[in-house]
């Protein structure tokens, strides 16, 4: 199952809009994705509340991962938002 371990870049982490964005896009995608922290279970990128709960912080790094044919595009998509600095 191919898998990215990406930075959070928003100094807020994954709380407030940056998740809703996330959880969006993940949403949006022909292929089932999970987030997850080193040392806790993945869970559904689809599901607001599971992103919120896994309590990333700016810098800390998560691992996203899909199953399916176009798992690496997703995972690609997705990278650059958890990524990207959204604070501004």
């Amino acid at each position: 199952m191919p898998e990215r371990r990406v930075v959070v870049g928003s100094t807020v982490g994954l709380h407030a809009r940056p998740p809703a964005l996330f959880v969006k896009a993940a949403a949006a995608q022909p292929v089932p994705v999970s987030i997850g922290k080193d040392g806790a279970d993945p869970v559904d990128a689809r599901s607001i509340l599971s992103v919120l709960g896994l309590g990333a912080r700016g810098g800390d790094e998560v691992v996203l991962s899909a199953d399916g044919p176009q798992a690496e595009q997703a995972l690609d998509e997705l990278a650059a938002i958890v990524a990207a600095n959204h604070d501004g």
